[in-house]
């Protein structure tokens, strides 16, 4: 157990933390915008791994790794319009498109990777390296943490700051905050609810999708069936637990992903302790955190709720 608390597996457990962040990161800010503008995409886990699937069958079709994260994004994008359709145009209920879309990508992914592998042994690709920032990546202890690790992952938390300058800084973002909060003073001032709707739901599930693509391009070289293994549904609990704001959902993530990276090293370093313990605890804690919810919610008051003219 005293190995875990060496200086290099320290640094190492906290850089695992920020890899592992990545894809969560990209998904919970993705529909923190969908959740701001009344829409409660349960599809996220879905839409993740459609992401995962689409990034490998590019990858290893083209070689591209870019080509791989620009059929993610278009795949997240693709997810959206199914999912805004069903819930904004048609008015199904949130949580039961939400289950339908991810049980529809489950078994679609995995039909079409045993067509596409057709018994043949499964082919891999080259993913994302780390990519070290000169000068800051040698600064002790912070430099291994921070700045030497892939592109995307310098994305995704560049993107926190940003969805918040979006939503708490800009027009765009305040009708995309009144949608979830009195969506009809959009539609008397003539602003259609609808379409910035739909333009919500596809910020958030492109992210969502890049979410899944580098789940696929950052930490594995072949698929699997459920590659996901619930980050979706982890995303979701870190919007609840960050109380619909972007620090509290970096905050929730975090957690999460440092739960993961120390139940990793455990496994990894061989402990004489029961590694399953630690892989559980992301999931564990969530459940803490949802039981412990606090008594004042950000949450949207339409949130959920279709809007009827």
């Amino acid at each position: 157990m005293t190995e875990l608390f060496s200086e290099a597996i320290l640094i190492s457990i906290f850089a695992g933390t920020v890899r592992i962040m990545t894809p969560i990161l990209f998904a919970a800010i993705g529909e923190l915008v969908t959740q701001r503008a009344g829409i409660w995409n349960m599809g996220v886990e879905g839409t993740m791994l459609m992401g995962s699937f689409t990034a490998y069958f590019v990858a290893t079709s083209t070689g591209s790794i870019w080509l791989a994260v620009l059929a993610a994004v278009i795949s997240g994008i693709m997810m959206g319009l199914v999912t805004a359709f069903m819930t904004v145009t048609m008015r199904v209920d949130h949580f039961i498109s939400g289950l339908g879309i991810n049980l529809l990508v489950a078994g679609l992914t995995l039909y079409w990777f045993r067509i596409y592998i057709a018994g043949r042994a499964q082919p891999t690709f080259d993913g994302f390296n780390s990519v070290a920032i000169p000068g800051l990546s040698q600064i002790p202890y912070l430099g291994p943490i921070l700045f030497d690790q892939r592109l995307l992952t310098y994305l995704a938390f560049a993107a926190v700051p940003m969805i918040w300058f979006l939503l708490y800084r800009t027009r765009m973002g305040l009708e995309l905050r009144c949608l979830g909060e009195n969506p009809k003073a959009l539609d008397i001032k003539g602003l259609s609810v609808v379409c910035r709707q739909y333009m919500a739901v596809l910020i958030g599930s492109a992210m969502t999708g890049l979410g899944g693509g580098f789940l696929m391009l950052g930490f594995s070289d072949r698929f699997l069936a459920d590659i996901t293994a619930g980050r979706g549904w982890l995303a979701i609990v870190a919007i609840i637990a960050g109380n619909w704001m972007p620090r509290g959902v970096l905050a929730a993530v975090f957690v999460f992903a440092l739960l993961e990276s120390i139940g990793t090293h455990v496994q990894v370093l061989g402990l004489n302790m029961p590694h399953q313990i630690f892989l559980a605890m992301p999931y564990l804690a969530s459940i803490l955190l949802l039981m412990g919810l606090r008594r004042k919610t950000n949450q949207p008051v339409k949130l959920g709720i279709p809007y009827l003219r």
